[in-house]
């Protein structure tokens, strides 16, 4: 590499982008327990109480902390809610819970400076801390920026002073969607103006020579979560800071929308070998959160063992200190802080260039005598009409391997055979050779003149044979791999893609075989005589496995823009759940939207309605609106800014009152909760945004 090449990638935001390597933290003590440094990932969550319910509070926080919570954050958003933290603590001590409180502040100073001295952390948001959020469009000269800081500094050192008097740690936890108006007049809406907001903080609590810092960048889309968190790292490294980073994905929403999409911000960052500790933000109860979270970072445990690498040399085993700061990174032209779909042509005018990235599923299996086994598939056959009807998730290629179907397929689906069963095929309209890469290069002119699939390994593209590939507007790639830590082993099969220049489609495939039962369903006693509350409970288990392994896989590769087209192989699971969990992760990660997306806070104690049924009140009317944001929040305190991107806004405003919103603009204030579904709609009709759902 040459040496502008090596300047370009110094400083980057993680070890090696080839291989698992955790990036070392400071150590920060929260109570008497610890987080960073060669400390476990820890696991949080958040009450969703009134603070002032300290019975109700205490019982809901064992319950998290019985679920694997390792932290428990309070919200604290005025002075006798933090007063109250103190009963709380008490209260949880004399039960024998001696889990660590953090107090959640926003706009309130003093509450802050109260609640430090009493719980072991305290959080507050750089965007409102001092802030009073006007979303005016104000330029700053850079003599009234300073300005602003100074005034900010004064209102922020009581609370470092005390913050060091009482040992008390601090989270400064910026949201995508909260960005003071400073912030915004210089940055914009931007994972630098996220990176920025935090750094002006922990540079003013170095100043005052308190280092007991968390950070956190978080935000409702997953690939500005990952691009901040990127910038903040590189930010840090090259200031001279590495504090622990508090990973979590804001109002992902509940259900397998909530887990998808808190796992492709997180599992991405996680792969990266980043994060202290994880929070999953959904809207169900806080006890469900910790599960979730415990799922995502136990992939990482036995990769952590790798960390230290034994080789062997001369019959001695030796071991290799990998060094935090030893960058392996990826070619210069890759940009890990902005999405850039990585450019390829067009095979058959169907897969690669612009076309969205495609879904394949396994049917190779299933019943293929019935043409009822497509509706997983999102085909759903009507015998009456003997017609098919297609689902907004409806996939674009089915693999077959060697079976045939006995029923006539969709025009618009397209078949996938073993190259062997291919070759023998009478009828091969819409149907396509699977290859392996020595058959392809044996196969020369026996290929399909429209599309060829040829599955191959990353460690392939140092070999002879690929050096041998014949490259066409035909071929596309199935990229398969065996590795532990396979995103990295994917992803540097991408780069080198990069630097040959091959512009040929990439189809990411990824195998799940979850196997035996999991500890977690082993430690339950089921009363079922049949054994379908069993059987119900382990399926609920892999169908949770998969969305959290696959989007963290796949995934992580979209969101830097690597991947033409998905294929989840899980065997174990029905087809819809694959399917279903496909179209999830491509709606997740922006890359192909196939249904509304609901921006969901996760709810607490500054709650003004019940967010769980008023989201699948939501969903219910809305679900069919394709393409849409919606964002469901709790308060006025922070719903206006966290659901920021947004298309459409319902956000609690006081007792049995709701603001709605479009885009940030309030058009309804204070309306009543009976009516406020009702008005939400009649302003998306307004707005020409409104179709009617289809009945089956």
């Amino acid at each position: 590499m040459n040496t502008d090449a090596v300047k370009l990638l110094q400083g980057r935001y993680c070890n090696s982008l080839t291989e698992y390597s955790r990036f070392v933290t400071r150590e920060v003590f929260i109570g008497d327990v610890p987080m960073g440094g060669n400390n476990p990932i820890r696991i949080q969550s958040m009450t969703t109480t009134d603070t002032m319910d300290t019975i109700g509070t205490v019982e809901q926080s064992i319950r998290m902390v019985d679920a694997g919570c390792e932290y428990v954050r309070i919200t604290a958003p005025s002075i006798k809610e933090a007063q109250n933290l103190a009963e709380i603590k008490k209260q949880l001590r004399q039960r024998g819970y001696n889990v660590p409180l953090v107090a959640d502040i926003h706009f309130t100073p003093n509450a802050a400076e109260v609640a430090a001295r009493i719980v072991e952390k305290v959080r507050v948001n750089p965007g409102n801390y001092a802030d009073k959020k006007k979303f005016d469009q104000i330029d700053y000269t850079d003599q009234e920026y300073q300005g602003e800081l100074e005034r900010i500094y004064k209102k922020f050192a009581p609370l470092v002073g005390i913050c060091k008097e009482y040992g008390t740690a601090m989270r400064i936890g910026t949201n995508h969607g909260s960005l003071s108006d400073r912030i915004m007049s210089r940055y914009g809406d931007t994972p630098q103006g996220m990176v920025e907001s935090a750094m002006e903080f922990m540079r003013m609590c170095e100043t005052l020579n308190y280092y007991n810092l968390v950070v956190s960048m978080k935000s409702s889309n997953p690939q500005v979560m990952v691009q901040a968190y990127r910038l903040l790292v590189e930010t840090m490294v090259a200031e001279g800071m590495n504090y622990p980073l508090h990973l979590g994905v804001t109002e992902a929403g509940d259900g397998e929308d909530g887990r998808i999409k808190s796992a492709v911000g997180i599992g991405t960052l996680l792969e990266d070998g980043l994060g202290d500790t994880v929070r999953v933000s959904l809207t169900e109860e806080p006890e469900a959160e910790a599960p979730v979270a415990i799922e995502l970072v136990k992939r990482y445990v036995e990769r952590a063992k790798g960390e230290r690498l034994k080789t062997k040399d001369n019959d001695k085993m030796e071991e290799k200190d990998l060094s935090p700061l030893t960058f392996n990174l990826s070619p210069a032209q890759h940009n890990p802080y902005e999405y850039k779909k990585r450019h390829t042509y067009e095979a058959n005018a169907f897969i690669g260039g612009h076309m969205v990235p495609r879904v394949v599923v396994d049917l190779s299996a299933k019943n293929l005598k019935d043409p009822a086994v497509l509706k997983d598939a999102g085909y759903i056959y009507s015998p009456l009409l003997d017609k098919y009807n297609m689902a907004e998730q409806s996939v674009d290629f089915v693999y077959l391997a060697d079976e045939l179907p006995s029923f006539v397929f969709p025009s618009n689906l397209k078949q996938l055979y073993n190259y062997k069963t291919w070759q023998k095929l009478g009828d091969k309209i819409n149907c396509h050779p699977v290859f392996s890469l020595a058959e392809y290069i044996a196969a020369d002119a026996n290929r399909s003149s429209k599309l060829n699939l040829v599955r191959i390994l990353p460690a392939d593209i140092d070999s002879d044979e690929f050096g041998a590939l014949p490259f066409d507007n035909s071929l596309v790639l199935v990229l398969e791999t065996t590795a532990l830590h396979g995103m990295a082993d994917q992803r540097s099969f991408f780069f080198k893609l990069e630097e040959l220049g091959l512009e040929v489609p990439v189809i990411v495939k990824r195998s799940y075989q979850f196997g035996v039962m999991s500890d977690e369903l082993e430690k339950k006693t089921y009363s079922s005589n049949n054994g379908q509350n069993e059987l119900t409970t382990h399926h609920s288990l892999l169908t949770t496995k998969l969305q959290l392994y696959a989007a963290t896989d796949l995934g992580a590769l979209l969101v830097d823009g690597f991947g033409d087209g998905i294929w989840i192989d899980a065997p174990e699971l029905p087809t819809n759940v694959v399917t279903s969990t496909a179209f999830g992760i491509l709606q997740a990660t922006r890359s192909r939207i196939s249904k509304t997306e609901y921006i969901s806070c996760p709810s607490c104690g500054r709650t003004l309605f019940d967010l769980m049924v008023t989201t699948q009140m939501i969903r219910s009317r809305t679900s069919h609106l394709k393409g849409l944001k919606i964002g469901i929040m709790g308060c006025i305190v922070n719903g206006p800014g966290e659901m920021a991107d947004a298309d459409y806004g319902y956000v609690g405003s006081g007792t049995d009152k709701v603001t709605l919103y479009r885009g940030k603009e309030a058009v309804k204030k204070n309306i009543s909760s009976a009516n406020a579904l009702d008005e939400l709609i009649g302003i998306i009709k307004e707005d020409g945004n409104w179709v009617e759902q289809e009945i089956n």
